[in-house]
């Protein structure tokens, strides 16, 4: 025994010289037999749930002499909300993300950003195009359930009963008591896959009324965080508890798991409702601009985690496989079918869509339409009707380009509830004496002055002559909004124009600006949201306002898109204080 103790203490001298001359664990490496040399430091960024199985993975891996072209990878996992990443990265390209609010100061964009979904890559996308991050295979996933207590469950027929989201609408929109929630969709993944999916089977686009009524159920229990959500659920099986607490709400697969973990009084049932909604599915994405050596190292880390023992990991931790299927350790819900979540989700650059075919147009309509209907808001609408707003638009059957942004903002009023308040102006040049503006709908409450608006926009014609008095109109609207402005609101105008200022007896641009900044007030901000439709929009000019006011510039040269930049602009404006 000695004699082993003697070897082992010599071997211990041998590695504390080889750390002395050698520097550091450079000499170590080469002393234990590794054959990396060097090293590539990687910083990935992973979504909470899933950042102890990648860790595990990773450390496994580069025990067992894990690198990368001979060269040694140190890996630093983090666990990061996505919301934080996507606001860094949306912060970094000069966009603002609907809901998302301001970066944090103090994180670090990663090489590796693994969010718990394809549809924060998705949303970047759309509004940077800069934003190229290259793989994005799915690594795991969690389809997203409606999470219902147990007891609610079996009066549907749950678990032998297939329920759908057509049969959930139906309980929220005609008054069974139900009670739902959801986290906040511009911010939670999963709570935006179940607004798509309740979306769809609103009939979006076709069943406007319905859709918007079923939102509104929604936003009644939305929480800004999945924890405040889930602790709405009855904590008791009594009848009371049951009618008083949250009924249902869209959640992941791997929320229902940990909840019913910790053995709460009443379990959740996770619905695996049809049509189904996309998957949380957990995309590797590497970030654009990363140099060749982390890129291949971020490649080699990515195959580590194309193993079983990952799967395994990933089971233990209430998750499945990209496949929908799951490992050893997994609790499925009652009733979980396996494969689940729909198809598996194609890497990106094979030139398919992650997370179940993603359509950015109807990912963007829904998060506007939602933000429209659940953001309470004072807006004061101002109308172009400059001589151009007669041109007609073959696209829309020759309607005028006036026909088809009034059609655009009536469909717009319908979004708004009657906790909205809402004001009108036209704007072209000497619309009332000497002003380039009209007032025909004072700004006021929705619950009385509805029709009044409804019957002003129908009535609005252009000026046949009438140029773009733009400059003095946004200044007088600038202020009338300032004046008058709600604590509790989002304060906001919003103008729709086809040109650019051309009124020679208005203030100058300069002018303007100067004025704007003086009267902008960071305790009372308003918005403005400018919308231009055509070829005739100096978009620069525009940009040069709203750099001042705050708020974002929208343009299309084809006036029937009108209504969709419309729900994008309302999508643009922050949160009201709650």
């Amino acid at each position: 025994m000695r004699s082993n103790y003697r070897g082992a203490g010599a071997i211990a001298v041998a590695v504390a010289l080889v750390l002395v001359v050698g520097g550091s664990w450079f000499g170590y490496r080469e002393l234990v037999g590794s054959r990396c040399t060097g090293e590539v430091k990687l910083a990935v960024a992973a979504s909470p749930e899933i950042a102890p199985a990648v860790r595990s993975t990773v450390d496994a891996w580069r025990a067992d002499g894990g690198s990368v072209d001979g060269t040694c990878v140190a890996v630093d996992v983090s666990e990061v909300n996505s919301v934080d990443v996507a606001a860094v990265i949306a912060a970094q390209h000069s966009v603002g993300l609907a809901g998302v609010g301001s970066a944090n100061g103090t994180l670090e964009l990663p090489d590796v950003w693994l969010p718990d979904s394809s549809t924060w890559l998705v949303r970047l996308k759309t509004l940077a195009p800069g934003f190229t991050p290259s793989d994005g295979g799915s690594v795991a996933r969690s389809p997203v359930v409606a999470a219902m207590p147990e007891p609610l469950a079996e009066s549907l027929g749950w678990p032998e009963k297939k329920v759908g989201w057509a049969d959930l609408l139906k309980q929220m929109t005609t008054g069974t008591g139900l009670r739902t929630g959801i986290v906040e969709p511009t911010r939670d993944a999963a709570g935006l896959s179940g607004l798509l999916s309740l979306s769809a089977a609103a009939g979006a686009g076709s069943n406007r009324q319905a859709q918007t009524a079923a939102l509104r159920s929604l936003a009644i229990g939305r929480s800004a965080l999945r924890d405040d959500l889930v602790a709405k659920f009855p904590q008791a099986s009594d009848a009371a508890s049951l009618a008083s607490g949250l009924s249902v709400a869209p959640l992941s697969e791997k929320d229902v798991i940990a909840y019913n973990a910790k053995k709460p009084p009443v379990p959740l049932a996770a619905l695996y409702v049809e049509p189904t909604p996309t998957p949380l599915d957990y995309p590797f994405a590497i970030m654009p601009g990363v140099d060749p050596a982390k890129a291949a190292a971020a490649e080699a880390v990515h195959d580590a985690l194309d193993s079983g023992t990952f799967r395994d990991r990933l089971g233990a931790q209430g998750l499945r496989s990209p496949d929908g299927t799951w490992g050893t350790g997994f609790a499925p819900p009652t009733g979980a079918p396996s494969p689940a979540g729909g198809p598996p989700s194609p890497t990106p650059n094979a030139g398919g869509k992650a997370a179940g075919d993603l359509d950015p147009l109807a990912l963007d309509r829904s998060l506007a339409t939602w933000t429209a209907v659940t953001a309470p808001g004072r807006m004061l609408a101002v109308m172009d009707v400059s001589g151009s707003m007669l041109e007609t638009v073959p696209e829309a059957r020759n309607a005028t380009r006036m026909a088809v942004t009034l059609a655009a903002a009536q469909a717009g009023l319908g979004l708004f509830d009657d906790s909205w308040a809402l004001g009108l102006w036209t704007f072209s040049t000497q619309l009332d004496g000497g002003k380039d503006w009209l007032e025909l709908v004072p700004i006021g409450p929705l619950s009385s002055n509805r029709s009044q608006a409804l019957a002003a926009l129908k009535s609005i014609e252009p000026k046949s002559d009438g140029d773009t008095g733009l400059y003095d109109t946004m200044l007088a609207a600038y202020k009338e909004v300032q004046d008058g402005w709600a604590a509790d609101r989002v304060n906001s105008i919003v103008m729709f124009t086809d040109g650019k200022n051309d009124d020679a007896n208005g203030i100058s641009e300069q002018a303007l600006l100067a004025q704007l900044k003086d009267l902008a007030d960071p305790k009372k901000p308003v918005q403005v949201i400018i919308l231009g439709i055509g070829d005739g929009v100096d978009e620069g000019q525009l940009k040069r306002i709203t750099n001042v006011t705050g708020g974002g510039v929208f343009v299309t040269k084809d006036p029937t898109k009108i209504g969709d930049i419309f729900l994008k602009a309302l999508a643009l404006r922050p949160a009201a204080p709650r």
